[in-house]
């Protein structure tokens, strides 16, 4: 079985996946209306990650890493030492968040990242895009605008010289990587596999989402009927992952049971009217098991016309239509690469607490299929939970979770 022995997220609401979590089940919205950010002259509602605590944050795991820090094949120190030189570029804001996760996940699960028998799946979309930028800040390397490069340096900081693995497939992305690392494990080519989802904002991703009018002004309403659009955020979470017999897996806790990616190429950036891909995907994590014994659908709910009014169809095509269904969206807005992991991290630990987590900003049904959206916290007794999501290009993601029950 799919084991979570970790798990971290670091956004608006907090520095560990507990507080995160707390945050959400209290109610509270990491979203703030921002002006003058980016070099865009528009106000933002968005989420950000405290530049200052993240800062502090990292020195803090630089210094404690720093007596353990690693070699990369050729006997260069990585890892917890200041790193300035052209083949040692400066952290950026991603690279940092994604050290502090991963660290965060490690916790007391007493793991040797730097071992051979661990991989680094980084799940993005933009990683460091704000490299493209003629202004950009000096002191980083041309060469941390390639996703693999951030991918290596998160690696190698904490002295693991395994190739990583880069998945980025728009706002899939996280879960896909999910899927991924279950693979990978069941491949036994490795024992521990740490997936790591991170976006950062900048001015290209601002500006690319108002270049299609889909960024609203007020915190998000997903599957409302006055809903005007999504919000963007930042966030980086990890999850920490292994494959253990079903007997050493301790009851009450969450393991990854499946997952499917469809695609139905409906357009490059708008979803399919029908939910064709969504519909798929949830038809093939639902194989074996009866719809009413989901306890919830965390649902992509991006809050804008066509997603919400798509996933309705697709969950109503696959018989979950009398399932309780909420949107993680009005807590962090749409964070991208990030989105797949971190929303699961929240899904898992609502599973396991018991809990249906309600859908902030919904209070007027929206969507021609009716759908149990949730407005407040439910408690709940089942044991499954599916998260789902879509993207540009027409793909869809369903990823199934199970709490064990004895």
């Amino acid at each position: 079985m799919t084991v979570l022995l970790g798990d971290n997220i670091i956004s608006a609401l907090g520095f560990t996946a507990e507080e995160n979590y707390r945050n959400v089940k209290q109610g509270i919205s990491g979203l703030d209306f921002f002006a003058d950010r980016y070099d865009i002259p528009e106000p933002l509602m968005a989420s950000e990650i405290d530049d200052v605590r993240l800062n502090g944050a990292f020195e803090k795991i630089s210094a404690e890493f720093s007596a353990n820090a690693g070699k990369d094949k050729n006997g260069e120190r990585w890892g917890a030492c200041p790193v300035t030189s052209a083949y040692h570029p400066n952290y950026t804001k991603l690279e940092k968040a994604a050290i502090v996760s991963v660290a965060g996940a490690l916790g007391n699960t007493g793991i040797d990242l730097s071992g051979e028998n661990v991989l680094f799946i980084l799940s993005t979309t933009k990683g460091n895009i704000f490299l493209l930028n003629e202004n950009k800040p000096e002191g980083y390397g041309r060469d941390q605008l390639y996703l693999w490069r951030s991918a290596e340096l998160i690696a190698r900081f904490f002295g693991n010289n395994n190739r990583p693995i880069v998945v980025s497939n728009a706002c899939i992305s996280g879960a896909s990587a999910i899927i991924t690392a279950q693979r990978e494990l069941r491949s036994k080519r490795y024992d521990y596999v740490v997936v790591v989802g991170a976006d950062v904002l900048s001015e290209f991703i601002v500006t690319g989402f108002q270049s299609f009018k889909a960024l609203s002004r007020e915190a998000c309403k997903p599957f409302d009927a006055n809903r005007t659009g999504l919000n963007i955020g930042e966030a980086v979470a990890t999850l920490i992952m292994t494959e253990r017999p079903e007997n050493e897996v301790e009851s009450g806790s969450v393991v990854f049971v499946a997952g499917a990616v469809r695609n139905d190429a409906n357009h490059i950036s708008g979803p399919s009217r029908t939910g064709e891909g969504a519909y798929l995907a949830l038809r093939k994590v639902l194989e074996g098991i009866d719809p009413a014994e989901i306890a919830f659908v965390c649902a992509h709910g991006t809050a804008t016309p066509y997603n919400d009014e798509m996933e309705s169809v697709a969950l109503t095509s696959a018989g979950l239509q009398h399932t309780p269904v909420n949107s993680l969206k009005g807590y962090y807005g749409h964070t991208l690469g990030a989105a797949g992991v971190m929303e699961s991290i929240i899904s898992v630990r609502a599973l396991k607490d018991g809990t249906v987590l309600k859908t902030y900003g919904f209070e007027t049904p929206g969507v021609t299929n009716p759908l149990d959206i949730v407005t407040e916290n439910r408690d709940t007794a089942k044991r499954y939970c599916i998260k789902m999501l879509s993207g540009f290009g027409g793909c869809n993601v369903a990823v199934l979770f199970a709490k064990m029950m004895r």
